[in-house]
């Protein structure tokens, strides 16, 4: 029996009675880590000792301390985007030259003929870096950002090429690159999800890619929804007052720790503890980080907010600063879909107009607060898109060759890194693998790939993978003036 300090009573006898008859608002993303908590740490916990999201010293100074990957569902074409070929414009309509019989067997527009860009690339900022005419807003920060043209990987299928770009794996059941940096990072939020997520589309692969995979799971990230509340329950019914949750989160707590008590080498039963306090401080927390009403208007101008068809995805970027700002660690942006088989440029040009002044205003907002030098900025696709055409007017898949943009986290912007063939095709010089480019991320955040660990299996796994792939982070380029 419970005695709240509101004098109500509520009867239950134990834990699993407690869980199945109470209707609070814990919200969704707690309840998730408490169903799901179930990979055991490594070491024995006393109760109450253990927090999962207790910040952690990162192995050597770090360059930024939190990231926004942007991701662009479908494979965005590097020829249309950060990649000009005059080469492949001059053989527009061309079959492919003998000299670059490349392994095109696996892709069905092998034999096709070349399709040049329908884009114009521009000399932008200072730096005179080559973007599109997709691109110009985000063009206006062109001294910011830092382009890796020569990102490649093996599979030329969404699902394995999502699996990797996410998961540094070709195979599901990795964890996430959210999940690495949360594990090694930990939080510096103690109110909110540290790695949350937000599409303004379906996931392909469902949410396997922002998964734990074999970490514990409280390192999963958390999605928001797009439409709707952002986030389920996070108001308790209006029978259930704060006086009265407080009471039999406290009472949940007690028991608990006494089953704790006799169980010292269960520490996902002292994560779920930490989850019900995490999910009770939400409550608070939660519905002011949604609440961007009070955002002033040439905030909201910045992202696109007050016009179509920059709305969805301009409400997602401006959220993803408010995450940054209160100490969230990672933050996932997907939209989609640049899947252009069909009329690519027409798929690019629709895509860009969602996008492009919602991240222009991203960055720039994080800049005028002095954030962006702190935040890791990452955008890239699963894969690229070959210069053959396909159908009409469109592109297939292309993992041998893509590019992935970078900026903030002490980033030198307005550079281009490593290349790839004069069509476009395969990275040519200074080949950036994914392992790679996750080994990148993890160094500016002050991780050494080779340390961030986690014995599964037999093996000390890592994002960048257990074998010689993934030792070459590009950062000092990155950060060369």
């Amino acid at each position: 029996m419970i005695d709240t300090s509101c004098h109500r009573r509520a009867t239950v006898k134990s834990r699993r009675e407690f869980l199945m008859k109470s209707g609070l608002g814990f919200g969704s993303l707690a309840l998730g880590y408490m169903l799901n908590q179930h990979s055991a740490l490594a070491a024995p916990v006393s109760p109450g000792s253990f927090n999962p999201f207790a910040p952690k010293s990162p192995h050597f100074p770090a360059k930024a301390k939190s990231v926004i990957f942007i991701f662009m569902q479908g494979g965005p074409s590097q020829v249309d985007t950060f990649d000009p070929k005059p080469e492949l414009t001059r053989l527009d309509g061309q079959p492919v030259p003998p000299s670059f019989q490349l392994p095109l067997a696996q892709i069905k527009a092998s034999g096709a003929k070349l399709l040049g860009t329908r884009r114009t690339f521009k000399k932008r900022g200072q730096s005179g870096l080559e973007i599109s005419d997709l691109w110009e807003n985000l063009a206006l920060y062109a001294d910011e950002i830092a382009v890796i043209r020569s990102c490649h990987h093996e599979s030329f299928i969404h699902g394995p090429a999502l699996s990797m770009i996410h998961t540094g794996s070709l195979l599901l059941g990795h964890p996430s690159m959210g999940a690495w940096v949360l594990y090694g990072l930990g939080s510096e939020s103690e109110n909110l999800p540290s790695y949350l997520v937000m599409a303004d589309d379906k996931f392909r692969n469902g949410k396997a890619v922002i998964g734990s995979g074999y970490l514990p799971a409280a390192y999963q990230g958390t999605v928001l929804s797009t439409e709707g509340a952002p986030l389920e329950n996070l108001v308790p019914p209006p029978q259930v007052d704060a006086g009265s949750e407080r009471a039999i989160l406290d009472q949940l707590k007690i028991w608990n720790e006494r089953h704790l008590e006799a169980r010292p080498d269960d520490s996902s039963l002292a994560a779920r503890i930490d989850n019900y306090e995490l999910a009770f401080r939400m409550q608070m927390a939660g519905p002011e980080l949604i609440d961007i009403s009070k955002e002033r208007q040439h905030i909201r101008k910045m992202y696109g907010l007050d016009s179509e068809p920059t709305a969805k995805f301009g409400r997602i970027c401006l959220l993803a600063r408010r995450m940054i700002e209160r100490g969230v660690r990672f933050v996932h942006l997907y939209n989609s879909d640049w899947d252009g088989h069909g009329e690519c440029d027409r798929n690019h040009r629709e895509n860009a107009r969602k996008t492009d002044i919602p991240i222009a205003g991203l960055i720039g907002d994080l800049k005028q607060r002095g954030l962006l030098e702190s935040t890791l900025i990452v955008s890239s696709g699963e894969f690229g898109r070959t210069p053959q055409m396909q159908g009409k007017e469109g592109r297939d898949h292309n993992p041998y060759g893509f590019s992935a943009w970078m900026a903030g986290g002490g980033i030198k912007g307005g550079k281009a890194i490593g290349a790839t063939d004069e069509i476009g095709f395969a990275a040519a010089e200074n080949k950036v693998h994914v392992n790679d480019l996750h080994a990148t991320m993890l160094e500016l955040l002050g991780l050494d790939h080779k340390r961030l660990t986690h014995f599964f299996s037999g093996l000390e796994r890592r994002l960048t993978g257990v074998g010689e792939a993934g030792h070459n982070s590009v950062a000092k380029l990155l950060l060369q003036g």
